[in-house]
């Protein structure tokens, strides 16, 4: 029978199988996290966050193109996802039947000397193997959004396959070619994300078994040679050539007074001379080996090359320009990713190791008039050696990270971690919790799509739960047979072909294990990172088929002929990933989602024209980025991050014009913001003590007067001299903007007074500070009502909710917590001004992402709302605007939640008893249920919390309208509060 013929085609429909179903799934717009961001800046070539995975970008504007209009734009870039991931798919379905040929000893066999049993049996591993894989969680989840995992994994796949594809070549100078299209796809690969460079160990090991006899030493020393190949890509080529071209450029220009540029211009010439001459050398004295490893080296540059992108683009100073790496200098900073800091790796401090001294390292320079100068320096942080250790885990002091290390370790406030706590991290939470627990996810089941959600051990799959999670459509129970059928066949290659365990071993270890020790992540994540170990699942799919022909294998002992045993133990296997793709076909499901799209535009619908709008994280930001740069929407509004504001790039973009959005009113100059004014601590003054005035103040940093600092050392350092500041308002000339309702438009005062309510100002608090002092009301300045409390500096009783966000304006409503409402500009907007596209469509998916973020915003406003038309007596409008919530975020799609519990009191005051006790009805039942499931298996926990003030809400508000029912459910409430001390 005709092998390869059969073996092409029968990928080819793994190939189809995968896209198909992808293609039914796949996101039609933009997803929550990078994708907005990776699609906006895709779409213009525009400058993503560092190292910007420029090949992703490129790819993806080609796709771009086969859109119909702009609404098709991320589909199409998802549908770049898709293939990929179905690419990814059909090289793991060729990886597998080429491992089984060797398990088989049939590397090199005649089409003619297979019989029908051999091919059955490859072909039903190959496609359970890659099937697996298809409709693994992880996998899937990359698969139908426009983020670089799914690229990512085409890569890996390819370079692996291509890998044992090479070995089977005799012909050297044929397989010399396959190692530099490796190479090549090595360094395109560098463009989409450094997990592709894990495969290079992997072909160290093939190279070392097929050219040497192999021992102990030898596999180390080929290990050694594979990783010194990853530190000269990642290290000498990826920042490094730039970091040497920037060094030559900054020696030309300011030691030897050359003109910009031509450093970099002598740096490519050698070093491009040197290169071709390298290859003439070889090739002209026949040093084969020399040759091969230089034309792989031009390869990867060639791939590498797409980096150019990221230079080219910045110079035209497109809105999204992140890091601005526009010079060589800044380049190499965007390349290193120093935005983000350095994590310990081998040897450093736990989070309560002393510092007991700092020193300046090496100089950061920036481009000036002539030449470069040096505006700050790297400091390093000397740390007591007592309290540092190998592999430190316990290093972070970032946020509420220490307090999390203690409660996860069970230290005492003062108590000081040991070595053994700090392996017990490496191995309970980042080994357990960041790495098993995914494992689990895709080889065994899942619990929930909740955040924090473990495996589903088959043993506790069909035990009682609460409703919410036993109807949670990511509870997917696979049995664990993915699990048992991949160490089935792990066992079996180890048993059979050991070289090929070694190099699936090492992927699969790699980009697993190894990976989790590399990250060193901290005690918490702002979100899950399964998607980070693909590769390691892509691995362990390999064993999955296997498996197959090792049950085929002890299928013979009682089915003798051996296609019906190759026959038996496909169909058997094929279970696998059937069960995978029957149990997470619905929460792998994003067809009809848009959610995150329409949240974003409410969110922008919710300010006025011109506006400012202040955001905090990547789901307050990104999906604001795709609707503006790719769809055009409201590019009036000005979309300020605060993350960011503390960059100075950033700053300086702020400070220019974009779209219909003109510069932003920023006095600072780049003087006071670059490299100074980190933080600003407060030293309260006794000539302030009733507080200081923003605009003097503001001028005062500008002019970096002695007043306002003190000496720390050899620097100068700006402090704030009273957390009270006042801002001088035209009251008169604010009354006549009519931007402030006429109700409360007597309370308007010649000065605004608040409290900073902080120890410290950061460089964002004091960008935005200017930007306040120097508006003078001109353009509405939005907060987002997502921002953390410190977000609003003390200003939140100034600020009127206009709908998802907060308007600061110059006038106070004494209590007002959470800002004031204006009902007559909230209920227009989110009655009028609001999309709500499926988002009472039951058969949509929504993930934990989605009923959190966008329903926690329209629920609390729309209650917020209601209650402020009820004071003002208008009950006509707090009944529309009360059902308007219901209908557009029903029980049916997004449950009920605590942001839900105060409309069951609203609708009772504007007549709609029935629907209020409908609710009532479904939130209190379902309260009283989950705490006896919490009581008994969680007693004490934030879930159980939870419950008990949702029912205690529900029972207040049947109270407050005189139902009896409200007597069941505050004895619920009573028979429970004994958990919580009587309290």
């Amino acid at each position: 029978m005709n092998f390869q013929r059969i073996n092409n085609i029968t990928g080819w429909a793994v190939f189809i199988i995968a896209t198909a179903v992808y293609t039914l799934t796949v996101e039609p717009t933009a997803s929550f996290w990078d994708c907005g961001e990776f699609i906006a800046a895709a779409y213009k070539l525009q400058v993503p966050h560092p190292p910007g995975a420029p090949f992703f970008l490129l790819a993806n504007r080609i796709f771009s193109f086969l859109a119909s209009d702009i609404s098709q734009v991320a589909f199409w870039m998802n549908m770049l996802s898709v293939l990929c991931s179905a690419g990814a798919s059909l090289f793991l379905f060729w990886t597998i039947t080429l491992l089984g040929r060797k398990i088989m000893s049939k590397p090199n066999t005649s089409d003619t000397a297979w019989t029908a049993g051999e091919i059955i049996l490859l072909m039903g591993a190959g496609v359970v193997g890659a099937l697996a894989y298809t409709f693994s969680d992880s996998a899937w989840w990359s698969a139908v959004e426009a983020e670089v995992y799914a690229m990512s994994s085409f890569f890996t796949a390819f370079v692996f396959w291509a890998i044992f594809k090479w070995e089977l070549i005799e012909d050297e100078a044929a397989a010399n070619r396959w190692l530099i299209l490796v190479a090549f796809m090595v360094g395109l690969s560098t463009g989409v994300h450094l997990l592709n460079l894990v495969a290079v160990p992997a072909l160290g090991l093939v190279y070392y078994f097929k050219n040497y006899k192999p021992t102990v030493w030898g596999v180390l020393a080929a290990l050694a040679a594979s990783g010194v190949v990853i530190l000269v890509i990642m290290i000498g080529v990826i920042p490094g050539l730039p970091s040497l071209a920037g060094s030559i450029e900054i020696f030309f220009v300011n030691s030897l007074g050359l003109p910009f540029n031509s450093g970099i211009i002598f740096f490519v010439l050698i070093f491009l001379g040197a290169l071709a001459y390298g290859l003439y050398y070889s090739q002209k004295n026949q040093k084969v080996l020399l040759n091969t490893a230089l034309l792989a080296f031009t390869f990867i540059l060639i791939g590498y090359m797409a980096y150019m992108l990221a230079l080219v683009r910045s110079n035209f100073n497109p809105p999204i320009n992140e890091n601005d790496p526009s010079d060589v200098i800044s380049f190499v900073s965007y390349l290193k990713r120093e935005q983000y800091g350095d994590r310990p790796l081998l040897f450093g401090p736990s989070f309560t190791t002393q510092i007991t001294d700092s020193k300046r390292t090496t100089p950061v320079y920036m481009k000036a008039k002539d030449k470069y100068e040096i505006y700050d320096y790297r400091i390093q942080y000397i740390y007591e050696q007592r309290g540092q250790m190998l592999l430190p885990r316990l290093f972070s002091r970032q946020d509420n990270h220490p307090q999390l290390y203690r409660e996860k370790l069970g230290l005492r406030a003062n108590e000081n971690p040991g070595f053994g706590d700090n392996i017990r991290f490496l191995f309970t939470y980042q080994f357990g919790y960041m790495y098993f627990r995914y494992f689990g996810w895709n080889f065994i089941g899942r619990e929930s799509d909740n955040e924090g959600a473990g495996a589903l051990n088959p043993v506790n799959a069909f035990k009682p739960v609460p409703e919410e999670i036993a109807t949670n459509k990511a509870r997917n129970n696979f049995w664990a047979l993915p699990l048992i059928l991949g160490t089935i066949g792990l066992v079996f290659q180890f048993s059979r072909h050991r070289r090929g365990f070694g190099v699936t071993f090492i992927l699969f270890f790699l980009t697993g294990l190894a990976l989790v020790v590399y990250l060193n992540s901290p005690p918490t994540e702002p979100r899950e990172r399964d998607y980070i170990y693909v590769g390691s699942y892509y691995a362990f799919c390999i064993w999955i088929g296997l498996g197959v022909i090792s049950v085929a294998d002890f299928l013979r002992r009682f089915l003798k002929n051996p296609t019906n045993a190759a026959v038996a133990a496909t169909g058997v296997c094929l279970l696998v990933p059937g069960i995978m793709l029957q149990q997470g076909y619905d929460d792998h499901d994003r067809s009809g989602r848009y959610m995150q799209v329409d949240w974003a535009k409410n969110l922008l619908n919710s300010c006025a024209k011109n506006a400012i709008l202040f955001t905090g994280g990547d789901n307050d930001t990104f999906p604001l980025w795709y609707v503006q740069e790719v769809e055009g929407f409201r590019t009036d509004v000005r979309v300020c991050n605060l993350s960011l504001l503390g960059t100075e790039w950033y700053i300086t973009q702020m400070k220019r014009k974009a779209y219909d959005s003109e510069a932003l009113p920023i006095t600072l100059e780049e003087k006071n913001y670059k490299g100074k004014n980190e933080q600003i601590p407060v030293m309260e003054n006794e000539a302030v003590k009733g507080g200081i005035d923003l605009n003097q103040y503001i001028k005062l940093v500008k002019s970096e007067n002695p007043a306002i600092q003190y000496a720390y050392g050899d620097e100068k350092l700006t402090i704030l001299p009273s957390k009270t500041l006042m801002l001088a308002v035209d009251v008169n000339r604010v009354k006549q903007m009519g931007i402030v309702k006429a109700s409360l438009a007597d309370s308007i005062r010649p000065q605004m007074v608040w409290n900073v309510n902080r120890n410290d100002l950061l460089k964002p608090d004091l960008i935005m500070l200017d930007m306040i002092a120097n508006n003078n009301w001109e353009r509405p300045i939005y907060f987002n009502t997502t921002l953390s409390q410190s977000n609003y500096l003390g200003m939140k009783e100034f600020m009127q909710q206009e709908g998802y966000a907060m308007r600061l304006l110059p006038v106070r409503v004494a209590g007002a917590r959470d800002g004031y409402v204006n009902s007559d500009v909230m209920y227009d907007r989110l009655m009028n001004k609001t999309f709500w596209r499926n988002t009472d469509n039951p058969k949509v998916y929504y993930d934990a992402n989605y009923r959190a973020l966008p329903t926690i915003v329209p629920r609390r406003g729309f209650a917020e709302l209601c209650e402020q038309l009820l004071f003002e007596g208008d009950k006509t409008r707090a009944k529309a605007a009360a059902l308007k919530c219901l209908q557009v975020l029903p029980d049916r799609t997004i449950p009920y939640d605590l942001y839900t519990t105060p409309l069951i009191s609203i609708l009772f005051r504007t007549g709609e008893e029935k629907k209020a006790m409908e609710v009532a009805k479904t939130m209190g039942d379902r309260a009283a249920k989950n705490l006896e499931y919490y009581a008994e298996n969680q007693p004490g926990s934030d879930d159980m919390r939870l419950s008990m003030y949702i029912i205690s809400q529900v029972a207040m508000a049947l109270k407050e309208a005189g139902k009896k029912e409200a007597d069941a459910y505050e004895k619920v409430y009573a028979r429970y509060a004994g958990s919580f001390g009587g309290q």
